[in-house]
Formats: C-alpha cells, structure tokens, sequence
C-alpha cells in the first residue's frame, strides 16, 4: 500500500496482559489523522488456553523461551475465531478488509535483554482468514535498541488532536502505561503494574478473576509501609522510555502474603496508584486532565484513589467519545496501516528507539 494511497479499511485484534477478551475493532483511516472508529466485539480464550498461558508466563525461563508451536496454533486460532465472529456480525468477511492487524499474546518482555515474546502465527492467520495480516509489531523496535513498548502512544496523540494544554492518557492493563501529550511532543511509558497483581492475588486467595469493582479493596486497610518499600525499586526513579513485564514486581507478593485477603489487594491497588503518580516526575507540565482507558478504569476503587491522589480530572476515556475497552484493538488496526505505508510506529521519545522506527511482520494468504 503506497504512502499517498487511499482510505484503508483494517481490523485490530487485541488480548492483553489480563487476558480477559480478545478485543477486535475495525477503522477507517490513512494511517495519520484520517481515523473513523467502526464497530467492535470481542472474543475470549477458552479456559483451558488461559490457564495454560497463566502457567507459562509465571515461569519466566520458559516463557522467554522457544515457544510451543500447539500453543501458539491454539493462541492463533482463537485470535482468528474472534475476527471471524466479529466479522459474521457485520455481515462482512475478513477478505473485505484491507489489513488485520494482530498483536498476538504477550507472555514476556524484557528490551534489555533484546528479547520481547509476543505468541503468535501472522502466516497461519493470513491463510485462515484469507487477508494481509501485519503482526509482531515490537521486535523491530527491541531489535533497534528500543523498549519495544508502549505502541499506543502515536494512535493516542494521532486521535487527540492539536490541544493547547497537557493531558495523560493513562491505560490500566495488566501493566500500566502513559502517553503524555503537550503540544507537538509525546513521551510515553509504563509507570508499574496494574491489575495483574491485584488479579492474581484475588485469583489465589479466591478464585475469582478480578475485584469487581474494588468492592474487596473498599473493605481492606492499606499498608503504607509496605507501599513505600515497594516504591524503593530503581524502576520509579529511572527516566522514560522504559517498559515492564507483567511479573516486574511480582516478588514484592510476598510482602501481601500475611495480609487479610481486603488488606493485600487494597495494599497492591494503593501500589498501583503511587507508581501511576510517580510519572509525574517525568514530564515538564502536570497534565490538567487523565483519560483512562483499559480494564482498570472499571475499578472505582482504583479510579477514587487516582482522583484523590493526583488532584485532577481523572476520568474514563468515554469522556472524549472513545471506547475505552476498544483503544488498543483500534491502535493495532491502525498501526497495520502504517506498517503497509512504512510510517513509523515507535519513536525516540516514545520506545527509546534511535529514530523513528516502522515495524510488523507482513504476511499474504497463500
């Protein structure tokens, strides 16, 4: 697809480090300023399959690993089964669109070892689905000296528009990240941990996925002491770009472990909110407004503490006419556009990359 070339109709597909849904979202766009948000739905991992992931990320040595091809079929499979639900939907065919572009499961990360995992078989889905597929969008960025991570940040400024004042959007996944734009410049990375801490710590003690609504957190008392020491970590005071794995902080759970089941996850959830504020400490303005997108803005209890802490307009996404739970899906359609037009993904202030940087991996059906 050439640069000066027409409005291209793509579908991004998107399962985070959660790995709640595997959320699909089509666009139109140029692959610039010319964004048309469509329609979205979402699929799911089988329990089985999700389990298995659980197990392979919480083994770090496995997980950077050579990945198991049946798992990455399986992963691939039910990425495609998504986008085909999703298209059967609209009464469309994936063929009929211009690009798919698929993230594919993150199961480890670590850009300064050069490795970022990303499980996930773009040829398989090409010839499944019997559209150009654009996926494994981070190695290029790593390969390059970059973080590999946050992508998000150009599709954020891209839909925000020129403003006059600083604004954050904030995404609360597994792994929380920023995308701070003032003006012209943006500057994005992950500040610390999100939900997986909270979410494998209710998992253990409960069973449950997730604290809906921070109903559990509401109940406990947090630990100051605990949170402070857990804000000793160099990765607070460390300049941006920078980016995490998931279990980044996972060996601070044993600092949880003699809690009450309300104390640790509201412990953890106050964690998540002083790392969130420590980005602060990294950009030149304080933003007058947080957007906040991803899972994690349905925890009121999370949304409170942030409101309170930060002192400023922290609201969800929808506040601006987005869907919060769509922005990352939507991003990868948009970056497979650019990746067809050879725009960039990823740039110095956003990865750490030397210059600004294309990426993906482009495959035709067979």
């Amino acid at each position: 697809m050439p640069a000066d070339g027409p409005i291209a109709h793509a579908i991004g597909v998107m399962s985070g480090t959660s790995m709640d849904a595997i959320d699909v979202a089509a666009i139109t766009t140029d692959g610039l300023y010319d964004i048309q948000v469509g329609a979205s739905g979402s699929g799911t991992y089988s329990e089985e399959l999700r389990h298995r992931l659980l197990s392979l990320i919480s083994d770090p040595v496995l997980a950077a690993g050579d990945p198991d091809p049946d798992l990455v079929i399986a992963i691939t499979d039910s990425h495609c089964d998504a986008v085909t639900a999703f298209c059967a939907a609209q009464g469309a065919r994936p063929e009929s669109f211009d690009v798919i572009g698929f993230h594919g499961q993150t199961v480890f990360h670590a850009p300064e070892r050069g490795i970022t995992r990303q499980l996930f078989d773009g040829q398989r889905a090409a010839d499944r689905l019997g559209c150009v597929v654009v996926s494994d969008f981070r190695s290029a960025d790593v390969r390059a000296g970059g973080q590999g991570a946050p992508l998000a940040p150009l599709y954020h400024q891209a839909r925000l528009g020129l403003r006059s004042e600083p604004v954050m959007i904030l995404n609360l996944g597994g792994v929380a990240n920023v995308t701070y734009v003032n003006g012209s410049d943006v500057i994005a990375f992950d500040t610390g941990p999100a939900s997986a801490m909270m979410d494998d710590f209710i998992k253990t003690r409960r069973g449950l996925l997730f604290d809906r609504d921070g109903q559990l957190a509401k109940e406990g008392q947090v630990d100051k002491t605990c949170v402070a020491q857990w804000l000793t970590h160099p990765y607070f005071s460390k300049a941006p770009p920078k980016s995490l794995d998931r279990n980044s902080f996972h060996d601070g759970m044993t600092l949880v472990e003699p809690m009450s089941d309300a104390d640790g996850v509201a412990t953890l959830a106050a964690f998540t909110v002083e790392s969130i504020a420590k980005a602060l400490d990294h950009v030149s303005q304080p933003p007058h407004h947080w957007y906040v997108c991803g899972g994690g803005r349905h925890n009121k209890y999370l949304m409170n503490g942030l409101s309170a802490r930060l002192g400023v307009s922290v609201e969800p996404i929808e506040i601006l006419g987005w869907n919060g739970d769509m922005v990352e899906a939507e991003c990868f359609a948009w970056l497979a556009v650019r990746s067809l037009k050879e725009f960039p993904l990823s740039l110095p202030s956003t990865t750490g990359v030397p210059l600004p940087l294309t990426g993906g991996a482009i495959h035709f059906p067979s």
